[in-house]
């Protein structure tokens, strides 16, 4: 079984709380639209969201983690919140017994054949996104980055679940490196290399990351090039395969 882990940034620390709801309702959608049923998503915020679709393999758990208010900066403060998040889901997720995890970025969309590649290989120390598509709110294509796309969005890697060497009640600050790799998604691929478990290419582009939502953490959509050579025409396919609809 493969674990969705998707940590949801709270109302508090969102530019518009409706406007996060509705990407992530859209996210869900992806992570349930799977070609197997061996997955569980799970949900790890601090108010529910504000919703319309329910699934029986989505489950929310609620925090009070609050973001250090010593640290001035604010994207250090929403990667820690962030890191918390997806460390509580993978502690939580060991009552599913998972054979991998996989974290998603709130307003990123995954591929529907993702849990079905993954059941089929239980034993693989697990895989990065070597390939994807970034998608520009609202606009009629999307733009295919054909390597290393694992740097650039935070829904990256899948990563076998008993390599992840998780202490009892295991806590996350920004200064602890043992888990700091877990949302320093550019550096996953290196760090399980150098503990002897490497990490092979997804072959299928796993992921869409969105761009010009209003709400971006890194603001890394100033820094990425889209050029006519990787632009793709959103089609009813990539839409089905990534549940992909435009939100309005």
């Amino acid at each position: 079984m493969l674990a969705f882990i998707i940590p949801l940034k709270s109302a508090s620390s969102s530019k518009d709380w409706r406007r996060t709801c509705e990407l992530f309702e859209r996210c869900l959608r992806s992570t349930c639209n799977q070609n197997s049923p061996h997955f569980v998503t799970l949900v790890v915020c601090n108010e529910i969201p504000d919703v319309k679709f329910n699934h029986p393999q989505v489950k929310y758990i609620q925090v009070d983690f609050i973001p250090p208010e010593k640290v001035a900066d604010p994207v250090v403060r929403g990667l820690t919140d962030k890191g918390r998040k997806l460390l509580k889901g993978i502690d939580f997720s060991k009552q599913f017994n998972p054979s991998h995890v996989m974290f998603v970025d709130a307003d990123d969309c995954v591929s529907s054949h993702i849990a079905e590649y993954v059941h089929n290989r239980q034993n693989e120390n697990g895989w990065y996104l070597k390939s994807g598509f970034k998608y520009r709110e609202g606009e009629n294509c999307v733009y295919l980055k054909s390597r290393n796309f694992y740097r650039m969005s935070g829904t990256a890697n899948i990563l076998r679940f008993d390599h992840l060497r998780l202490t009892d009640h295991p806590e996350y600050n920004r200064g602890y490196g043992y888990y700091k790799f877990y949302i320093d998604h550019q550096k996953v691929k290196r760090v399980m290399h150098e503990r002897g478990s490497p990490l092979q290419p997804l072959p299928f582009s796993g992921a869409v990351y969105m761009l010009a939502t209003g709400d971006n953490m890194s603001g890394n959509e100033n820094n990425l090039a889209f050029n006519v050579f990787s632009r793709r025409k959103l089609t009813p396919e990539i839409q089905k395969q990534y549940c992909l609809y435009k939100i309005e």
